[in-house]
């Protein structure tokens, strides 16, 4: 795997039999000698522990920079108080999704975090604002502390996390929290100077209750969880209104709002709020054992292709294949029959709810 970068744990990993593949640009551990079934289970019951720190790390700082964000998101950056972040994305002038991130609000500036694959374009992005200073962070791990037992293993090290709320974020010297993630778990992400992340780590997975979870558990969680994976389930032909993630767009920005629009695709974004979109991502549930990959094309009974779709995995804890896709916005009702190409045969599959599995955040 010449070329690839290597986080500040690899050597950890492999101690700790990792199987590394190439992921982002990065070395990063698909799985532990327990597998991705037990890992996924484990991460339900208990806690896991990911190593995330391929992720981008980003501060803004300077007194316009809210405000100059929101000319890139359509998120309410303005109103986000202190100590709290919120999930947005950006978007281009045709209104489709450029990358998906977190933005927290740490007082003197914003901290941002995208995903690998995107962190450059993203860094480059940003750095189109005036009067922001945008400032790649270095030299720190990021990690993820997921599962209903995250807070009683972290509150052990850290006892300040336990009266945290879904999406309060903290700063505690050299860490910085938030409670978040991305399974549908209650849980944690840590940010650790690279010097202090392995001892962390090791603490952390002295814990009984804590595994290490590889790339493959963490995408069978995110998506029984019913979450995007950029370049999957969004991408650059995908509107935020299609993915379903209207959601993340305030009051402020939309239609009548204090703040309405002034985002890139505001025009198409705003009016598929009010009319719906073309096509919409919806859940679906295979009626055979063998999972639908991404790719797969979905038809009608009558043979009319009316969409594909974009994850597909077995599900341990629903104990059943799952996937997501986009459908004709005439399909999107929940218990829709589809029928899914698979090897040259057309195989049943229903439209459903997301999350396939309950989101546990602590409110």
């Amino acid at each position: 795997m010449a070329g690839l970068n290597r986080t500040g744990l690899y050597d950890l990993h492999i101690e700790l039999g990792a199987r590394m593949v190439p992921f982002a640009g990065y070395e990063m551990p698909v799985q532990y000698p327990a597998g991705v079934m037990a890992e996924h289970l484990h991460t339900r019951a208990k806690a896991g522990l990911f190593d995330v720190s391929h992720m981008g790390q980003v501060i803004l700082r300077g007194e316009t920079r809210a405000a100059a964000l929101e000319t890139l998101v359509p998120v309410d950056v303005l109103g986000l108080p202190q100590g709290r972040q919120r999930y947005g994305f950006f978007t281009d002038d045709r209104g489709d999704l450029l990358d998906d991130l977190m933005i927290a609000n740490r007082g003197d500036h914003l901290f941002i975090v995208v995903n690998a694959a995107r962190k450059d374009h993203d860094i480059a992005h940003m750095q189109s604002l005036d009067g922001v200073s945008v400032e790649p962070v270095a030299g720190r791990a990021l990690l993820a502390l997921q599962g209903p037992a995250a807070e009683d293993v972290l509150a052990a090290i850290v006892p300040e996390v336990r009266p945290m709320r879904f999406m309060d974020v903290l700063t505690l010297g050299d860490l910085w929290i938030s409670r978040s993630g991305y399974t549908g778990e209650d849980g944690f992400e840590i940010s650790v100077p690279d010097a202090e992340a392995e001892a962390l780590t090791r603490r952390l997975l002295a814990d009984e209750d804590v595994l290490p979870i590889g790339l493959g558990a963490r995408d069978s969680l995110r998506l029984e969880a019913g979450l995007c994976l950029y370049g999957a389930d969004i991408d650059e032909t995908t509107s935020p209104i299609e993915a379903g993630l209207g959601w993340a767009i305030g009051k402020v920005r939309r239609s009548t709002g204090a703040r309405e629009g002034g985002f890139p695709g505001s025009n198409r974004i705003l009016a598929e709020l009010e009319t719906g979109p073309g096509r919409k991502r919806v859940g679906l549930r295979p009626e055979t054992r063998a999972p639908m990959r991404a790719g797969t094309e979905l038809f009608t009974e009558d043979g009319t292709l009316v969409g594909h779709v974009t994850s597909g995995a077995y599900g341990p804890t629903v104990e059943a294949p799952v996937s997501m896709g986009y459908v004709a916005h005439h399909y999107e009702a929940e218990d829709t029959r589809l029928f899914g190409e698979v090897r040259g045969k057309r195989m049943p599959v229903r439209v459903a709810a997301l999350p396939f599995t309950p989101a546990r955040f602590k409110r």
